[in-house]
């Protein structure tokens, strides 16, 4: 039988944070699954050597400054995506300049100059891949994922996702069905 299975990303992280940090031996606080304060000080070798530890796992040591700005704004959207609750109806520009204390003309120059794609069309991408999760719970209905997502209506969402993922709303579930069929036969 197969099952959907939903992550906890900051507990996993923390938990990795913290296994890696006790097999190098290194004095830390954990301030959140983005932010870690190492009480030592270290070289340069030994915070390479640290990240290839966490690179190992998937986790990656950011240093400079735009980079850990950049990673913060993506963090705020899929936070703001990965709500349980219906998505807040406040606009993702005041949302991120009000969370981020920067304004969000800044914000949003930073953005595009580093990854070469708008905050706009990242926060669209991770609508997407947080509906694709909910159609693939089959515990909600296209209209409720559509609200859920704060769209302004079906049809918007259903046109987003078809120009986003290649799918109808619709296809993307009955492929996603079939697979598990597939995969149960199997």
């Amino acid at each position: 039988m197969i099952y959907f299975l939903k992550y906890d990303i900051p507990s996993i992280c923390k938990k990795i944070i913290r296994q890696q940090m006790k097999n190098i031996g290194l004095d830390y606080q954990i301030i959140s699954h983005t932010e870690i304060d190492i009480k030592d000080v270290i070289s340069d070798d030994h915070l390479k050597y640290l990240n290839n530890c966490f690179q190992d796992e998937g986790v990656e040591i950011i240093e400079t400054q735009k980079s850990i700005l950049i990673q913060k704004i993506k963090d705020t959207i899929i936070e703001l995506v990965n709500m349980e609750e219906k998505l807040s109806t406040v606009k993702t520009s005041e949302y991120l300049a009000n969370k981020l204390h920067h304004r969000y003309g800044y914000l949003s120059n930073i953005f595009s100059e580093v990854t070469y794609t708008t905050i706009e069309n990242f926060m669209i991408l991770q609508k997407i891949e947080r509906a694709k999760d909910l159609i693939n719970t089959n515990e909600y209905t296209f209209t409720e994922i559509a609200w859920k997502l704060n769209y302004s209506s079906m049809a918007h969402f259903s046109l987003q996702f078809k120009n986003t993922t290649g799918l109808t709303p619709s296809a993307f579930q009955r492929i996603m069905n079939k697979k598990r069929k597939f995969a149960i036969a199997a």
